[in-house]
């Protein structure tokens, strides 16, 4: 598989790209070897993102010209006295670049990203990082490190929040439309960022769901499950890349030739910025595959990365490297250039102070139009998990009761990674609710962490009781999902099902709304409480657009990115899993077995095999049917395309999305294939009893995959395509053949 990268570079017009290679090449000559080594050292200002490595006088560095860029920046007024120092200062006056996490919304605060791929819209996430972009710019930010694209299928790993779940191909979608979001159409310009894709790679397969753990993976899930999101952003034009902080091949990410100088540098044609995470060249000590600083550094370097975040490997070792004849400094110049390149490209040549301008910045943050967008993105991104006797939508005329610290709670309604999101630009579902619902009565039953005391279950089961229907806000806190935020439990915290519990035993009709970070285990819920809306941390908009679904001013649209297990001890759980030798999708799994044809089979003795809630999975307000999945051709050939038409009918009383989904099986191939693997899916908007045809184009490309020639090919037989509205609810079964 092919993959058509666009660098920086190529994005610039011809003119333009001359100036910035004539610049950059002009300054590599007048820098001597300390200072070009300095331009790869990057330094922290304020909050630390990872463990201390030491004392940085970011000051002292700059100015004697040892930094080239600063992450965690705390200020417009402290970046500006950085890059005067910098330019106005230091001996060579290169400008910094200056960074910060931007992963879903500036000031302007989004759904988190697990959360806005469950709208299966990239012009959502495309919008959402537009408005983060516009925002970040405005306070000067350059260079954000989002999006992060790993693909992960255990919910305990706290980071799952952060990117866009469990498969691939949407993985693939989302991230592409995030790269555009951040950088637009030309990086110079005053509400662009540089993007940052991470985590260099299979990061997101980190053992036992634990943050910073080890990773083992074969080549063929490195080919066809963590590696295609970054092609999509090498596709997208995206300006840097990331290195994971964990291992390939027992090799860490960031010294790792094969991974970074063979297949992100050679094999895939990106030859631009390539950024360590915190530390992880230091962290090469602890991994075992550095005895000092100095094997850190020159493995890293050969290895093609170029800019060391705040372990300090390069700038103490590099120097000497090269003057004793280690590394041959055309590697430290092939990476400085690399920098030098962004700096151009960002405009910093022309202008280093173009993105400092506080009366800009007042203008672009937290506008009515990016509240808006945070909104209609909140709104798309929520997912009806069960709605029994149509409880949902709410009926606004009656006396509803809201329970649930999380229903008031707007800092956790921010999520992790909130950049410079303040809880008081937040709107509840509380304050929401009390505005839009004459008979709210709110209490708040158990505290957000969970914690519920007796006096708290007293009122809430006398407030619900009397109530025609309870609205219960359940899940994490904000900090319970994130980076170091892994849980071997993924149930809900604290007392909240027994909360749910004695709620439900009132007969009032319960609607639970999620909030978290990650795919809960939520069995009990699932069997017992009426309706379940997961709203994930939705952002700044919180209230208004979990309102808009509870009250049915719009459907909702979203669908699972992520599977939902019964219990932690299936994870990981995932729909695109390979066949055993010894498949029970046959056999009764709902009790245990009862004789050996139905015990030797790869199942639980306990739980059912499949997940709680499947990938893809998002119930509406109206129903939706296939009146009819064709084929343009029976056959095709490797250099021809399928046609797919699937009409779409809204088979109930009211407007609504549905999300068509495809996916395709291959049964026989000369590595075992996956039950199923989305390829292509699309949002159909439908008003009642209205239909639609959506088709959909396949090529080879779509057929190909990691065979066991070592390459990516598609082998001629027999395929099938699946149409569905989830993962394990497919509609319709077409068959057609690949021919030579």
């Amino acid at each position: 598989m092919e993959t058509q990268t666009r660098s920086l570079l190529d994005q610039l017009p011809p003119e333009r790209r001359a100036e910035v290679e004539e610049r950059v090449e002009t300054l590599l000559s007048e820098l001597t070897l300390e200072q070009k080594v300095g331009q790869l050292n990057q330094l922290n200002a304020d909050f630390a993102t990872g463990t201390a490595v030491g004392d940085m006088d970011v000051e002292q560095g700059v100015l004697d010209g040892d930094v080239g860029s600063v992450l965690n920046v705390a200020d417009l007024e402290e970046a500006r006295a950085f890059q005067e120092l910098a330019v106005e200062e230091s001996d060579h006056g290169i400008p910094l670049v200056l960074a910060l996490d931007v992963i879903h919304g500036h000031r302007t605060i989004f759904p988190i990203p697990l959360g806005e791929a469950a709208s299966w819209n990239p012009e959502m996430a495309e919008l959402s990082a537009r408005v983060a972009a516009t925002e970040a710019a405005a306070s000067g930010v350059h260079w954000t490190f989002a999006p992060s694209v790993d693909v992960s299928r255990d919910a305990r790993w706290g980071r799952v929040m952060e990117a866009a779940g469990e498969d691939p191909y949407l993985s693939a979608e989302i991230s592409r439309a995030r790269v555009r979001g951040f950088q637009g159409e030309d990086l110079a310009a005053d509400d662009t960022v540089l993007a940052c894709a991470k985590h260099y790679v299979g990061y997101g397969a980190s053992e036992a769901g634990r943050e910073y753990n080890t990773v083992d993976l074969s080549e063929t899930a490195l080919r066809e499950v963590h590696l295609p999101p970054f092609e999509a952003c090498l596709e997208a034009g995206v300006g840097s890349v990331m290195n994971a902080f964990s291992l390939y091949d027992r090799v860490p990410a960031s010294s790792n030739e094969e991974l970074v100088r063979e297949l992100l540098r050679g094999e895939l044609g990106f030859d631009d910025l390539v950024v360590s995470d915190w530390n992880s060249f230091g962290e090469l000590l602890e991994h075992g595959v550095a005895g000092d600083l100095r094997d850190a550094a020159r493995a890293c370097i050969e290895a093609g990365s170029d800019v060391d975040m705040v372990s300090g490997a390069y700038a103490t070792e590099l120097v000497d490297l090269v003057e004793d004849g280690v590394v041959d400094e055309s590697l430290v110049d092939r990476a400085v250039r690399r920098l030098l390149t962004v700096k151009g490209a960002l405009g910093l040549f022309e202008d280093p102070y173009r993105y400092f301008d506080e009366e800009r910045r007042s203008r672009r943050l937290l506008t009515d139009d990016h509240r808006e967008a945070a909104r209609d993105v909140a709104r798309e991104s929520q997912v009806l998990l069960k709605n029994e006797g149509g409880l949902l939508p709410l009926d606004d005329g009656g006396d509803v009761a809201l329970v649930g610290g999380l229903a008031d709670s707007a800092t956790d309604m921010l999520g992790a990674w909130r950049a410079e999101g303040d809880p008081d630009d937040v709107t509840t579902l509380r304050a929401t609710l009390a505005d839009r619902v004459e008979g709210l009565t709110y209490v708040e039953g158990c505290d957000r962490d969970g914690a519920v005391s007796d006096e708290q279950l007293e009122a809430a089961v006398e407030t619900v009781a009397s109530a025609d229907a309870a609205v219960v806000a359940v899940g994490e806190r904000y900090s319970q999902s994130g980076e170091a935020a892994s849980r071997a439990h993924v149930d809900l915290p604290g007392d909240q099902r027994a909360l749910l519990e004695a709620l439900v035993e009132t007969g009032t009709p319960v609607a639970a709304v999620l909030f978290n970070g990650r795919p809960l285990a939520i069995d009990w819920a699932a069997e017992r409480v009426p309706a379940i809306l997961e709203a994930w941390f939705p952002g700044v908009e919180a209230g208004p657009a979990i309102a808009d679904v509870l009250l049915g001013e719009c459907d909702p649209s979203g669908r699972l990115p992520m599977s939902f297990p019964v219990t932690e001890g299936q994870i990981p759980v995932y729909y695109n899993r390979l066949r055993t030798g010894r498949p029970a999708e046959d056999a009764d799994l709902t009790e245990p077995p009862s004789d050996p044809g139905e015990k030797y089979l790869s199942r639980y003795l306990d739980v059912p095999n499949e997940p709680l809630y499947a990938f893809g999975h998002g119930e509406s307000y109206t129903t939706f049917a296939y009146t009819d999945v064709s084929l343009d051709a029976a056959t095709m050939t490797a250099d021809e395309t399928l046609s797919v038409d699937v009409t779409v009918e809204n088979t109930g009383d009211r407007a609504g999305t549905e999300v068509v989904q495809v996916y395709l099986r291959d049964p026989v191939g000369s590595r075992a294939r996956p039950v199923r693997e989305l390829v292509r899916f699309e949002n159909v908007d439908l008003d009642a009893g209205a239909s639609a045809t959506v088709s959909f184009d396949l090529t080879a490309a779509d057929l190909a995959f990691w065979t066991a020639d070592d390459e990516y090919a598609a082998e001629p037989g027999e395929f099938e395509v699946q149409v569905g509205h989830a993962a394990d609810d497919i509609a319709a079964v077409e068959t057609f053949e690949l021919v030579e």
